[in-house]
């Protein structure tokens, strides 16, 4: 495997990794997302506002019918239609981002899943796991199926690859 990539984009210039698993393949067993990062993009994820300079790195089948707005956060391309998100300022602040992933979560997820590993799969890993809890909250407060219930916290869920339309 050990296929290259060289990442050029607006946050990245000259990153290289390299895929050591198959895409979407030997995933860490406690890491079981229920979307794919392509069905993250078409459902509309992030205001439209990710990965829209990044169309090198990844398969060009992704893009094909993604939400993007490469101006700025448009919060009704999101599924639910509502702003989720915290900015990447907050992110840092937090000490949350990790160097060779700068754009959060949501970017190492896509290199994960297209087989790279690193050295922050577990702490990442552990941070989707910790979404779960609103998944909880969702069942305890909301009728089965009623997508208008907590539209804000399904959003987050779907930008954590969790597919909170089945709850």
């Amino acid at each position: 495997m050990n296929k290259k990539i060289i990442v050029n984009d607006m946050m990245q210039q000259g990153y290289v990794y390299s895929l050591s698993e198959p895409a979407g393949q030997n995933f860490d067993p406690e890491f079981k997302p229920e979307l794919t990062p392509k069905e993250m993009l078409k459902l509309g994820i992030f205001g439209g506002k990710y990965l829209t300079d990044c169309r090198d790195e990844f398969p060009e089948d992704w893009f094909t019918e993604a939400k993007l707005c490469h101006e700025r956060h448009v919060p009704e391309l999101n599924f639910f239609g509502v702003n989720a998100s915290k900015p990447l300022s907050y992110w840092i602040a937090k000490g949350w981002i990790y160097h060779e992933d700068p754009r959060g979560w949501f970017q190492w997820y896509c290199r994960y899943y297209l087989g790279r590993r690193c050295a922050d799969d577990q702490r990442q890993i552990k941070r989707w796991k910790a979404m779960r809890r609103h998944i909880a909250q969702l069942k305890k407060n909301c009728p089965k199926g009623d997508l208008s219930c907590r539209r804000k916290q399904r959003q987050a869920l779907l930008h954590w690859a969790y597919d909170s339309r089945k709850i």
